[in-house]
């Protein structure tokens, strides 16, 4: 019996590590929801005029309510919309009373790209923005060909002389029927943890059967 005694301890300590590891990723999940809930509900909040000073961590999602001229000019951003296929985000300049910004109007279908796009006095409801498009495989933006693959707000700004500042709109009074706004949500924003935890506590499972498969096996083995 004394032989069982090690391989039954290592089968008990590595489940026991990895159901940790789940209980751990548990927490993580429960830490990740308060965030997305934070965010959920600073989108929705009522909306301020345009800051003056600037803090991208303080004031992302903001929302906003502005009016202003829409200026002719664009950047075409290449995105996929589930059902939908390929398009383009359709990003403007836009004048208020005092300053020049960058305003994402929304999603247009790839057969729309070249369509003349409504220009001049607009109401935006929206959010601040600094979007974190590009990863480590996003291609380089084709400025020449106005294909851009990530919304770099420094390099938008110096194409359309704007400030960089971006407002994702979220409803443009009156709105261009060919571009649907695609406002910021929480979405996007991963939370995988749930999957991990399935996956440590699958693990511990498969390793408790391991090891009693081997003790039963090793038993057998020895009245044989």
């Amino acid at each position: 019996m004394s032989r069982f005694i090690a391989p039954l301890l290592f089968g008990l300590i590595g489940a026991g590590i990895l159901v940790a590891l789940g209980l751990w990723q548990m927490q993580r999940l429960d830490w990740k929801l308060g965030v997305l809930a934070e965010i959920d509900a600073r989108i929705s909040a009522l909306p301020e005029p345009l800051p003056v000073m600037l803090s991208p961590t303080e004031q992302k999602y903001q929302p906003v309510e502005l009016d202003g001229d829409i200026l002719p000019g664009e950047i075409r951003i290449l995105v996929s919309r589930k059902q939908i296929g390929a398009g383009y985000r359709i990003v403007s300049p836009l004048r208020t009373a005092d300053r020049l910004i960058l305003l994402d109007r929304g999603f247009t279908a790839d057969e729309n790209k070249d369509a003349t796009r409504s220009t001049g006095p607009v109401h935006v409801l929206g959010n601040l923005h600094w979007p974190d498009d590009r990863t480590s495989s996003t291609p380089d933006n084709d400025a020449a060909a106005n294909i851009w693959f990530a919304r770099d707000i420094g390099a938008m700004a110096e194409a359309l002389g704007t400030e960089p500042l971006l407002v994702v709109a979220r409803q443009i009074t009156p709105q261009d029927p060919a571009i649907e706004p695609m406002p910021v949500d929480s979405a996007g924003i991963p939370n995988d943890h749930l999957q991990y935890a399935i996956t440590w506590f699958s693990l511990a499972v498969v390793w408790l059967i391991m090891t009693a498969y081997y003790i039963v096996r090793q038993r057998k083995t020895g009245e044989t």
